[in-house]
Protein backbone atom coordinates (compact mmCIF):
# COMPACT_ATOMS: atom_id res chain seq x y z
CA UNK A 1 0.00 0.00 0.00
CA UNK A 2 1.25 3.41 -0.84
CA UNK A 3 0.28 5.74 1.76
CA UNK A 4 3.05 8.57 1.87
CA UNK A 5 5.16 9.72 -1.74
CA UNK A 6 8.39 9.09 -0.23
CA UNK A 7 11.38 8.90 -1.79
CA UNK A 8 15.08 8.01 -1.14
CA UNK A 9 17.82 10.58 -1.76
CA UNK A 10 21.89 9.29 -1.49
CA UNK A 11 24.11 12.70 -0.73
CA UNK A 12 27.40 13.23 -2.20
CA UNK A 13 28.98 11.85 1.61
CA UNK A 14 27.18 8.68 0.70
CA UNK A 15 24.32 9.77 3.43
CA UNK A 16 20.64 7.63 2.76
CA UNK A 17 18.41 10.01 3.64
CA UNK A 18 14.10 9.71 2.98
CA UNK A 19 12.13 12.21 3.02
CA UNK A 20 8.29 12.14 2.61
CA UNK A 21 7.21 14.71 -0.39
CA UNK A 22 4.44 17.39 0.74
CA UNK A 23 1.83 16.74 -2.03
CA UNK A 24 0.07 19.20 -4.18
CA UNK A 25 -3.31 19.26 -1.29
CA UNK A 26 -0.72 20.75 1.27
CA UNK A 27 1.28 23.58 -0.78
CA UNK A 28 -2.01 24.38 -2.13
CA UNK A 29 -3.00 24.88 1.46
CA UNK A 30 0.37 26.40 2.17
CA UNK A 31 0.11 28.92 -0.65
CA UNK A 32 -3.29 30.37 -0.16
CA UNK A 33 -2.20 31.31 3.42
CA UNK A 34 0.85 32.62 2.04
CA UNK A 35 -1.49 34.45 -0.98
CA UNK A 36 -4.10 35.99 2.15
CA UNK A 37 -0.81 37.27 4.02
CA UNK A 38 0.70 38.64 0.55
CA UNK A 39 -2.56 40.12 -0.67
CA UNK A 40 -3.19 42.58 2.61
CA UNK A 41 0.79 43.54 2.09
CA UNK A 42 -0.13 44.42 -0.89
CA UNK A 43 -3.24 46.29 -0.23
CA UNK A 44 -1.47 48.67 2.12
CA UNK A 45 1.08 48.71 -0.55
CA UNK A 46 -1.58 50.29 -2.60
CA UNK A 47 -3.52 52.46 -0.08
CA UNK A 48 0.41 53.92 0.60
CA UNK A 49 0.52 54.00 -3.50
CA UNK A 50 -3.01 56.18 -3.80
CA UNK A 51 -1.71 58.39 -0.82
CA UNK A 52 1.14 59.20 -2.32
CA UNK A 53 0.80 59.76 -5.97
CA UNK A 54 -2.53 62.09 -5.01
CA UNK A 55 -0.23 64.54 -2.58
CA UNK A 56 3.23 64.03 -4.82
CA UNK A 57 1.45 65.07 -8.40
CA UNK A 58 -0.68 67.85 -6.68
CA UNK A 59 3.18 69.19 -5.67
CA UNK A 60 4.54 68.94 -8.82
CA UNK A 61 1.27 70.32 -10.18
CA UNK A 62 1.21 73.42 -8.33
CA UNK A 63 5.46 73.91 -8.53
CA UNK A 64 5.64 73.27 -12.88
CA UNK A 65 1.87 73.67 -13.24
CA UNK A 66 1.99 70.32 -15.07
CA UNK A 67 2.76 66.38 -14.52
CA UNK A 68 4.06 66.19 -18.21
CA UNK A 69 2.94 62.53 -18.00
CA UNK A 70 4.69 62.16 -14.57
CA UNK A 71 1.79 59.48 -14.28
CA UNK A 72 2.96 56.86 -16.38
CA UNK A 73 6.46 57.18 -14.68
CA UNK A 74 5.26 56.59 -11.41
CA UNK A 75 2.79 53.77 -12.45
CA UNK A 76 5.69 51.83 -13.70
CA UNK A 77 8.04 52.03 -10.97
CA UNK A 78 5.25 51.11 -8.10
CA UNK A 79 4.23 48.46 -10.53
CA UNK A 80 7.84 47.32 -10.41
CA UNK A 81 8.18 47.65 -6.67
CA UNK A 82 4.79 45.86 -6.27
CA UNK A 83 6.20 43.12 -8.29
CA UNK A 84 9.21 43.36 -5.68
CA UNK A 85 7.51 42.73 -3.00
CA UNK A 86 5.64 39.74 -4.59
CA UNK A 87 8.81 37.87 -5.28
CA UNK A 88 10.46 39.10 -2.03
CA UNK A 89 7.78 37.86 -0.08
CA UNK A 90 8.93 34.09 -0.87
CA UNK A 91 12.34 34.60 -1.35
CA UNK A 92 12.63 36.51 1.83
CA UNK A 93 10.94 33.49 3.97
CA UNK A 94 12.15 30.84 2.15
CA UNK A 95 15.90 31.97 2.93
CA UNK A 96 15.75 33.25 6.18
CA UNK A 97 13.07 30.77 8.01
CA UNK A 98 15.13 27.50 5.78
CA UNK A 99 12.72 26.46 3.11
CA UNK A 100 9.35 28.07 4.86
CA UNK A 101 7.12 30.83 4.53
CA UNK A 102 4.26 31.71 6.84
CA UNK A 103 2.13 29.41 5.15
CA UNK A 104 4.75 26.13 4.89
CA UNK A 105 5.04 26.89 8.35
CA UNK A 106 1.59 26.38 9.25
CA UNK A 107 1.02 23.51 7.11
CA UNK A 108 4.27 22.17 8.68
CA UNK A 109 6.14 21.50 4.87
CA UNK A 110 9.36 23.05 4.02
CA UNK A 111 11.54 23.59 0.71
CA UNK A 112 14.86 21.90 -0.17
CA UNK A 113 17.66 21.21 -2.81
CA UNK A 114 17.78 18.15 -4.86
CA UNK A 115 20.53 17.06 -2.79
CA UNK A 116 19.27 17.42 0.54
CA UNK A 117 20.51 20.43 1.46
CA UNK A 118 18.61 23.86 3.05
CA UNK A 119 17.72 25.97 -0.28
CA UNK A 120 19.70 29.09 -0.60
CA UNK A 121 19.01 32.62 -1.98
CA UNK A 122 19.77 31.32 -6.10
CA UNK A 123 17.32 28.60 -5.58
CA UNK A 124 14.26 30.71 -3.99
CA UNK A 125 15.01 33.36 -6.44
CA UNK A 126 13.90 31.35 -9.22
CA UNK A 127 11.21 29.52 -7.41
CA UNK A 128 9.65 33.19 -7.07
CA UNK A 129 10.25 34.35 -10.33
CA UNK A 130 9.12 31.50 -11.73
CA UNK A 131 5.57 30.83 -9.66
CA UNK A 132 3.66 32.95 -11.76
CA UNK A 133 4.35 30.96 -14.80
CA UNK A 134 3.30 27.88 -12.24
CA UNK A 135 0.12 29.74 -11.42
CA UNK A 136 -0.80 30.94 -15.01
CA UNK A 137 -3.34 28.32 -16.36
CA UNK A 138 -2.09 25.95 -13.46
CA UNK A 139 1.12 24.73 -15.14
CA UNK A 140 2.52 24.37 -11.55
CA UNK A 141 -0.64 22.11 -10.94
CA UNK A 142 -0.06 19.92 -14.34
CA UNK A 143 3.66 19.35 -13.18
CA UNK A 144 3.05 18.79 -9.66
CA UNK A 145 1.00 15.89 -10.41
CA UNK A 146 2.79 14.25 -13.73
CA UNK A 147 6.22 14.99 -11.81
CA UNK A 148 7.74 11.51 -10.12
CA UNK A 149 8.76 13.83 -7.17
CA UNK A 150 6.09 16.34 -7.38
CA UNK A 151 7.67 19.20 -8.75
CA UNK A 152 6.47 22.34 -10.22
CA UNK A 153 8.30 24.90 -12.85
CA UNK A 154 9.84 26.38 -10.37
CA UNK A 155 11.29 23.28 -8.34
CA UNK A 156 12.53 22.21 -11.75
CA UNK A 157 14.84 24.73 -12.74
CA UNK A 158 15.97 25.83 -9.14
CA UNK A 159 16.64 21.77 -8.24
CA UNK A 160 14.24 22.16 -5.07
CA UNK A 161 12.06 19.56 -3.59
CA UNK A 162 9.07 20.71 -1.18
CA UNK A 163 8.85 17.92 1.49
CA UNK A 164 6.80 17.33 4.78
CA UNK A 165 8.79 18.21 7.52
CA UNK A 166 9.42 15.13 9.95
CA UNK A 167 7.51 15.03 13.39
CA UNK A 168 9.16 13.56 15.95
CA UNK A 169 7.98 9.78 16.40
CA UNK A 170 7.94 8.16 19.74
CA UNK A 171 8.61 4.88 20.17
CA UNK A 172 6.08 3.71 22.68
CA UNK A 173 3.03 1.87 21.27
CA UNK A 174 -0.01 3.56 20.11
CA UNK A 175 -3.05 4.31 22.20
CA UNK A 176 -5.87 1.86 20.79
CA UNK A 177 -9.49 3.78 21.85
CA UNK A 178 -11.78 1.76 23.49
CA UNK A 179 -14.05 1.13 20.74
CA UNK A 180 -11.27 0.24 18.54
CA UNK A 181 -10.29 -2.53 21.10
CA UNK A 182 -13.51 -4.02 21.01
CA UNK A 183 -13.81 -3.90 17.27
CA UNK A 184 -9.94 -5.68 17.02
CA UNK A 185 -11.38 -8.67 19.18
CA UNK A 186 -14.29 -8.85 16.46
CA UNK A 187 -11.95 -8.23 13.57
CA UNK A 188 -9.87 -11.61 14.82
CA UNK A 189 -12.80 -13.87 14.50
CA UNK A 190 -14.52 -12.12 11.52
CA UNK A 191 -11.72 -11.18 9.03
CA UNK A 192 -8.27 -12.53 8.13
CA UNK A 193 -5.94 -10.28 9.47
CA UNK A 194 -3.42 -12.55 8.79
CA UNK A 195 -2.86 -11.73 5.25
CA UNK A 196 -1.65 -8.09 6.36
CA UNK A 197 1.89 -8.06 5.37
CA UNK A 198 4.51 -6.32 7.66
CA UNK A 199 4.86 -3.33 4.75
CA UNK A 200 1.25 -3.27 5.29
CA UNK A 201 1.34 -3.03 9.07
CA UNK A 202 3.79 -0.47 8.79
CA UNK A 203 1.61 1.60 6.62
CA UNK A 204 -1.00 1.69 9.10
CA UNK A 205 1.03 2.24 11.89
CA UNK A 206 2.69 5.45 10.26
CA UNK A 207 -0.62 7.07 9.55
CA UNK A 208 -1.53 6.38 13.02
CA UNK A 209 1.30 8.29 14.48
CA UNK A 210 1.40 10.97 11.91
CA UNK A 211 -2.24 11.87 11.61
CA UNK A 212 -2.26 14.29 14.37
CA UNK A 213 0.19 16.31 12.34
CA UNK A 214 -2.10 16.46 9.03
CA UNK A 215 -4.62 18.72 8.17
CA UNK A 216 -8.08 17.59 8.72
CA UNK A 217 -9.63 17.24 5.09
CA UNK A 218 -6.41 15.43 4.03
CA UNK A 219 -6.53 13.12 7.43
CA UNK A 220 -10.08 12.15 6.67
CA UNK A 221 -9.49 11.33 3.07
CA UNK A 222 -6.50 9.34 3.83
CA UNK A 223 -8.02 7.55 6.62
CA UNK A 224 -11.39 6.42 4.24
CA UNK A 225 -9.00 5.60 1.27
CA UNK A 226 -6.21 3.51 3.72
CA UNK A 227 -9.21 1.55 5.27
CA UNK A 228 -10.70 0.98 2.18
CA UNK A 229 -7.62 -0.95 1.09
CA UNK A 230 -7.07 -3.01 4.48
CA UNK A 231 -10.65 -4.09 3.92
CA UNK A 232 -10.32 -5.77 1.10
CA UNK A 233 -6.53 -7.20 2.46
CA UNK A 234 -8.40 -8.77 5.79
CA UNK A 235 -11.10 -9.85 3.07
CA UNK A 236 -13.85 -8.27 5.15
CA UNK A 237 -16.93 -8.12 3.22
CA UNK A 238 -18.63 -5.18 5.45
CA UNK A 239 -17.56 -3.19 7.69
CA UNK A 240 -19.68 -2.42 10.78
CA UNK A 241 -21.90 0.77 10.68
CA UNK A 242 -21.06 3.87 12.36
CA UNK A 243 -17.77 2.70 12.55
CA UNK A 244 -15.03 5.60 11.86
CA UNK A 245 -12.22 4.56 9.49
CA UNK A 246 -9.27 5.94 12.49
CA UNK A 247 -11.60 3.67 15.01
CA UNK A 248 -11.42 0.74 12.59
CA UNK A 249 -7.34 1.48 11.59
CA UNK A 250 -6.67 1.36 15.18
CA UNK A 251 -8.93 -1.86 15.61
CA UNK A 252 -6.90 -3.44 12.85
CA UNK A 253 -3.14 -2.26 14.30
CA UNK A 254 -4.24 -3.91 17.97
CA UNK A 255 -5.79 -6.72 16.19
CA UNK A 256 -2.33 -7.16 14.04
CA UNK A 257 -0.29 -7.42 17.48
CA UNK A 258 -2.70 -9.15 18.82
CA UNK A 259 -2.76 -12.05 16.83
CA UNK A 260 1.35 -12.38 17.35
CA UNK A 261 0.56 -11.95 21.11
CA UNK A 262 -1.64 -15.12 21.65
Amino acid sequence: MRLFNRFTLHTPESVELEFTLAGIGNRAYALLIDYIILGLILILFLIGVVIFNSLFLETIAKLLGSTNGLELWLIAVQALIGFFIYVGYFVFFETAWSGQTPGKRYVKIRVIRDDGRPVRLPQSTLRALLRPFDDLFFIGVFLIVFNQREKRLGDLVGGTLVIQEEQPVKSAALKVSTPARFLAKKLLIEADISSLLPEDFAVIREYLQRREAMIPNARNDLSKQLASQVKQIISLEKLPTKVDANVFLEAVYHAYQQQFDN
